[in-house]
């Protein structure tokens, strides 16, 4: 048996994809414990290990061009290869509502064609919260099959003159079918994280 070392670690970092900076990782968090001296292991043996006040600044997260995860590695090393195996950590930060959230009130249209005010009851929602707003048309010259609400999620990833975004479509609603009529009333889950000014993603 080759001699080895044995060591457990949790880095915590994001590994972005994307294809001016593929494979770049960058790691903001490292402990290291090594669990037995240089030696030979003729048998199977268990290790006792813990890891204590262990920072985790950021979330854990899944992007289409970012991900950024914690995770435990076990490290038998080798004269030859190294063994590796790696326990994913997933971590979720417990959010404050905003003490400001006002409402919105918005208007788009086309020229002599058609005009529409949107109107929600606050600005930023939980993934629990509710929609609640009202759609007023104003001025309607053409022909509406049905209107929907989008729910994207919104992906930043670079910095400087290198920034690109994702945007991804989760869910659509239909919320009403067919053209309007006149006095008809329409009535009708947010930030994830940013990481050192890395990457943003939004829902």
């Amino acid at each position: 048996v080759d001699p080895i070392t044995l060591c457990c670690s949790i880095p915590g970092k994001p590994n972005k994809q994307l294809y001016f900076d593929r494979g770049n990782h960058h790691e903001f968090v490292s402990l290291v414990k090594d669990l037995a001296r240089p030696g030979e292991m003729a048998q199977s043996q268990t290790f006792d290990f813990e890891f204590t006040h262990v920072e985790k600044p950021y979330e854990s997260y899944t992007g289409q061009n970012v991900k950024l995860r914690y995770f435990l590695r076990a490290t038998i090393s080798r004269r030859l290869n190294d063994v590796c195996k790696e326990l994913d950590i997933v971590v979720h930060t417990l959010s404050t509502y905003p003490e400001l959230n006002s409402s919105i009130k918005m208007e788009v249209g086309i020229e002599d064609c058609l005009h529409i005010e949107f109107e929600y009851n606050k600005s930023k929602y939980h993934l629990k919260d509710v929609i609640v707003g009202k759609i007023y048309f104003l001025l309607v010259r053409i022909k509406i099959k049905h209107m929907e609400i989008d729910i994207i999620k919104r992906e930043t990833t670079g910095t400087g003159p290198n920034v690109y975004h994702e945007n991804d479509t989760i869910a659509k609603y239909e919320i009403m079918d067919g053209a309007p009529v006149r006095g008809m009333k329409q009535f009708l889950t947010p930030p994830v994280l940013i990481f050192n000014f890395i990457f943003t993603g939004f829902r």
